[in-house]
């Protein structure tokens, strides 16, 4: 797993409907704490924040690191992403894998 570190530019794998945030939106990390949250600020188009929200690292993948100043490969976000989903879950991306073979 990619460890998500102070500023990454990360997206959501859930949908937060309390936080009127949907799957795939992307966010920064502004901070870390003890207990394996991240602070997480949602921005607009326009640079404004919109929403800062605790949150634990299942629920969003690390997509651009700020060290290295550069994206994760589709690769490595999708290692990243199965990584948190129970061996049933993994099981049923292999098989969706197979049959995208298939076609």
């Amino acid at each position: 797993m990619i460890e998500p570190e102070l500023f990454d530019v990360i997206e959501l794998l859930i949908n937060l409907p309390e936080y009127n945030l949907l799957a795939g939106v992307r966010g920064a990390i502004v901070d870390c704490y003890a207990d394996g949250k991240y602070e997480i600020e949602f921005t607009n188009e326009e640079g404004e924040t919109e929403v800062i929200c605790p949150l634990s690292s299942e629920q969003f993948i690390v997509v651009w690191k700020a060290k290295t100043k550069s994206w994760l490969s589709v690769s490595e976000q999708i290692v990243a992403a199965i990584g948190n989903l129970s061996e049933e879950r993994k099981r049923e991306v292999l098989d969706f894998t197979r049959a995208l073979y298939q076609r």
